[in-house]
């Protein structure tokens, strides 16, 4: 094999081992993977292949709490944002290269689609008014986030990264700038990273964006989901926020996944804060045998009866014969109304409906061996369920088969 024979084959090599090289240095926009090879005070630094380091700011490795999770050696997949002019250096995560002076750099920057720093100085009308490299330039109330901001004058003295979307020189310069096409850009990326990992019962932590009557919505980094009001915790609640309010952290669990079947719709992800709780039913066998009396809050009133909730999510039902104290009654809002705190004593305890018998009759006599009823062993398929015939039957029927 000739000499240069052999050193394309090593190049070939080389270039299937480290594909990196090839693609030459990622562009701003692109998606990377690189090893931590040094953590500052502020900065993190990734080696990037082909010759190629990136700075990445040391908030995007920590938790919610501010630990620290990767250390040297570790892989780190995140997206070139921009480039340092003086260093030449990758700039990764939510880093931009921001040193532009007068106009051309401007104009450069608007034509490559690279983003500028800015000062918010003013809110005015339908929008702010940002100075960007000593250049007055306007951002629209629509782009200055990716959600509807009621009150402009939150940003007023904010430095903020922007888009340049239109670009007009001359004397009096005319800039359009937008802060929304940056984070829905990299809201992009942290979707799909997402995605690739997003299962059915995956446990992930998000931030509460909105509070609805029927649920509340959680971003989860790129995506959003929602917590209906009946999976927000066991028990009673009226309204999402009893529990939870906009910008709390939550630990959630995913129920269910529905790609989006079209380009402008959304995932819909479901989710559950209810699922990562102990279920209270599991402990109401100990914590309310027969013959106990208990207080409740009456959470509900139906013809037939009143619940009453004991703990968290456990209720016990009132039967409108145990209402009356010996006297007939019509319905229980004769005697009770919704959120009246009463005394009531365990009657038993139906785990299959998850229901706690109660009455509100005095000196209620029960007896301290009352059945529990928990839930019934489904038949085997084909098979009908086997009737109780009572203990005496049980034994009678033991000996006859042990007989044949």
């Amino acid at each position: 094999m000739s000499e240069s024979a052999s050193f394309e084959d090593l190049l070939n090599e080389f270039d299937q081992t480290h594909p990196q090289a090839q693609k030459g240095e990622p562009a701003v926009g692109d998606p990377v993977s690189g090893t931590l090879i040094a953590i500052g005070e502020e900065f993190a630094f990734v080696d990037l292949g082909a010759k190629s380091e990136g700075r990445l700011d040391l908030a995007a490795l920590r938790d919610a709490e501010g630990q620290l999770q990767y250390a040297i050696g570790d892989t780190v997949t995140t997206h070139v944002t921009g480039k340092d002019d003086e260093s030449g250096m990758l700039l990764l995560g939510s880093q931009h290269g921001h040193k532009y002076h007068g106009l051309d750099e401007l104009e450069r920057a608007y034509r490559q689609g690279l983003p500028v720093q800015g000062q918010v100085t003013g809110a005015v009308k339908g929008g702010c008014e940002v100075q960007v490299a000593g250049v007055r330039a306007f951002c629209p109330a629509s782009q200055i986030d990716i959600r509807f901001i009621e009150d402009l004058s939150e940003f007023v003295g904010q430095r903020l990264d922007f888009r340049i979307t239109k670009f007009e020189g001359g004397r009096r310069p005319n800039l359009v700038v937008s802060r929304r096409a940056l984070l829905e850009e990299e809201q992009r990326i942290k979707a799909d990273a997402l995605r690739a990992e997003l299962k059915e019962g995956a446990v992930l932590t998000g931030t509460v964006t909105s509070l609805k009557e029927y649920g509340a919505f959680v971003d989860l980094g790129g995506l959003e989901g929602m917590i209906h009001i009946s999976q927000l915790a066991f028990g009673h609640i009226k309204h999402p926020k009893e529990v939870l309010q906009v910008g709390q952290q939550v630990e959630v669990s995913v129920l269910r996944l529905e790609p989006a079947t079209e380009a402008k719709k959304r995932d819909k992800i479901a989710l559950s804060i209810r699922a990562l709780s102990r279920d209270p039913w599991l402990d109401a066998i100990e914590q309310f045998p027969a013959g106990t009396r208990v207080q409740g809050r009456v959470v509900r009133l139906q013809p037939f009866g009143a619940f009453v909730e004991l703990a968290q999510g456990v209720d016990g039902l009132v039967h409108i014969s145990e209402l009356g104290a010996g006297r007939r009654i019509q319905h229980p809002s004769e005697v009770l109304k919704d959120g009246d705190e009463v005394t009531a004593t365990v009657l038993g305890v139906d785990l299959e409906r998850r229901r706690i018998s109660l009455s509100l009759v005095e000196n209620r006599e029960v007896d301290p061996a009352a059945p529990v009823v928990v839930a019934a062993k489904k038949p085997a398929p084909n098979k009908p369920a086997e009737k109780s015939i009572g203990s005496f039957g049980a034994l009678l029927q033991a000996s006859l088969n042990k007989g044949r």
